[in-house]
């Protein structure tokens, strides 16, 4: 069972963290998130298509970057479950994002990652 103090949920948290301080151009340390970075604008692209009324700079920094995060762990990485990736982005938004946030997060990533879409950027 899945606990707030799972490493992995702990470093995923660390992520979203990462990527949401280089939304704003702040210069530190971004080896952790690199990868992620280096396929940014593919990213970017699936998640734009997925929610065509929310422009990339008009969703909440905090929602970008738990979307990159999951997109980049769905459909780049895939070492997890799809469905895993979806929870656990879902989760982080609770906790960072605002009311909203876990629904958004939940409707962009279930479009994204639908069972019938190739999912290959």
């Amino acid at each position: 069972m899945k606990t707030s103090q799972d490493p992995r949920h702990v470093a995923r948290i660390e992520l979203v963290e990462k990527l949401f301080s280089y939304s704003f151009g702040n210069s530190e340390d971004y080896s952790t998130i690199q990868p992620i970075v280096d396929h940014l604008s593919q990213i970017d692209k699936k998640i734009q298509e997925a929610a065509p009324e929310w422009p990339i700079t008009k969703i909440s920094k905090v929602d970008l970057a738990v979307l990159r995060l999951a997109v980049y762990e769905a459909v780049i990485e895939k070492k997890n479950p799809v469905k895993v990736t979806i929870d656990e982005a879902v989760e982080l938004a609770k906790t960072f994002g605002n009311e909203s946030s876990p629904k958004f997060i939940n409707g962009v990533l279930g479009t994204i990652i639908a069972p019938d879409k190739d999912t290959d950027i």
